[in-house]
């Protein structure tokens, strides 16, 4: 006899998926801020990339300086659990940019690597159950907040 799914099947398998998303954007994010650099990354995978492309040079400068930033921020809010709806919005709409560029190159691009993995759990916590995650900033802020009212 199967079993209905509980709510503590629920908080392990979002807090995992989400500490997952987090870790793996967190590292891309410090490898393109802290060792690659913002400057090197424009560089080398949007203007060396997209230069001769119908998008503007300027269009190109700000997504590759700014999408490391982004990243790394989104990926420790991710691991805070802080503001995870927006995130996840953030990140998918990263995601749609990224996957454009590629498919912009590439027609057929082989989506199976980082983008499929982390589209896969994205959409996994926009679908789960909004406060399934017990260990989040978000539920302790909202928790501070209804104890304050």
């Amino acid at each position: 006899m199967n079993k209905p799914t509980s709510l503590p099947d629920w908080q392990i398998a979002t807090a995992f998926a989400r500490f997952m998303l987090g870790i793996l954007f967190v590292m891309a994010g410090w490898w393109k801020v802290f060792e690659l650099t913002p400057m090197a990354h424009a560089e080398q995978f949007f203007i060396g990339w997209f230069g001769d492309s119908w998008i503007p040079d300027a269009l190109l400068w700000a997504l590759g300086l700014g999408i490391p930033f982004v990243e790394l921020a989104a990926g420790a809010m991710l691991l805070l659990g802080f503001r995870l709806r927006e995130t996840l919005a953030t990140l998918a709409v990263l995601l749609l940019v990224t996957t454009y560029g590629h498919a912009l190159k590439e027609a057929l691009f082989n989506i199976d690597g980082h983008t499929f993995t982390r589209s896969a759990l994205i959409v996994f916590l926009l679908v789960s159950p909004i406060g399934a995650d017990r260990w989040t900033l978000d539920r302790y802020l909202h928790r501070q907040q209804a104890s304050n009212e």
